[in-house]
């Protein structure tokens, strides 16, 4: 009878399960890359109807389920490398508290799933969350530790959320589409960077190449200054659209609107130019931190100068 009742004791509660299934899916990443699926999708709908709030919900379950999908299928992959890293030594599969073949089972399902809900917006947006899901495991997961220019690879499908929600409204991928995917191409680089940046030392236990010279030095720092600037000049684009001839382009920001965003871009930019500067963890862990609250400001006055005009 007591033998028993400590091996009941050793099940893990619902909630240690839930824990480790938003750990497997990195559920903040995930829920942020939904944010983004959801404004490019705010973005491009005609008109916001009931069927509107129906989409919507599927694209944020398909969304996620992808997402999580890919982190699980990473974990996977990287599970022993995961396990010489302090940021990563106790997620589920290195602490040994998920298999994985159960982990293998929830990857797949999700992949399923959300393949399944973004069919049903259409068939291109459920083409597209299919290429990140393979660009994400089979390409960018095992360059990681091969060379630098992993980050390149891995910007691709950590630029498809934004664009992936306007191809969910609109069923086409257009000019506007890929003004959206190369605004948050280009945000990757300096985001990334900052983060191999501050957490060069752990990557190195993991044998992980992230910054594009491989150093923590200036020509790294130079990097990332430049894919800053090129990230405001590409949010900048839809500002002037009209003035290159394009007309008729649903993607338009309003001299407020631009303004702001060209704001935002600078902001981010001064703290390029502190890293360039200090050279430093904190430099790089603020830059990190500045990039996040870019990329969130920026798609709110995206949406917002739309639905306020």
């Amino acid at each position: 009878m007591k033998t028993a009742l400590n091996q009941t004791q050793n099940y893990p509660s619902v909630k240690a399960l839930y824990v480790d299934f938003k750990e497997i899916t990195k559920a903040g990443l995930s829920i942020s890359v939904v944010f983004s699926s959801l404004a490019g999708y705010l973005l491009g709908v005609y008109d916001f109807t009931g069927e509107s709030w129906k989409i919507i919900f599927m694209l944020a379950l398909g969304g996620y389920c992808m997402v999580g999908a890919s982190n699980a299928y990473n974990q996977i992959i990287e599970r022993d490398l995961d396990a010489l890293m302090d940021r990563t030594k106790n997620r589920p599969l290195p602490a040994g508290r998920m298999t994985v073949s159960s982990t293998l089972i929830i990857a797949v399902l999700l992949t399923i799933i959300g393949l399944v809900v973004l069919y049903n917006i259409n068939p291109k947006t459920a083409m597209f969350g299919a290429i990140s899901i393979f660009i994400y495991t089979s390409l960018y997961t095992p360059l990681k530790t091969v060379t630098p220019l992993s980050v390149f690879v891995g910007a691709i499908p950590g630029a498809i959320p934004f664009m992936l929600g306007w191809v969910a409204a609109t069923d086409d991928f257009s000019l506007e589409a890929g003004t959206l995917f190369l605004i948050q191409f280009f945000w990757q680089f300096p985001h990334f960077w900052a983060i191999g940046w501050f957490l060069y030392d752990d990557y190195k236990k993991g044998g992980f190449f992230m910054l594009p010279t491989g150093k923590r030095d200036a020509a790294t720092a130079l990097q990332i200054i430049l894919y800053t600037i090129w990230l405001i000049a590409a949010s900048l684009l839809p500002a002037i659209f009209p003035h290159i001839g394009i007309v008729g382009s649903r993607l338009y920001l309003s001299p407020i609107a631009a303004t702001l965003v060209f704001a935002l871009g600078i902001w981010m930019l001064v703290y390029a130019f502190k890293l360039y500067t200090n050279r430093d963890a904190k430099a790089a862990k603020s830059l990190m931190m500045v990039s996040v609250f870019y990329i969130t400001l920026l798609q709110i006055v995206f949406v917002a100068d739309k639905f306020l005009r």
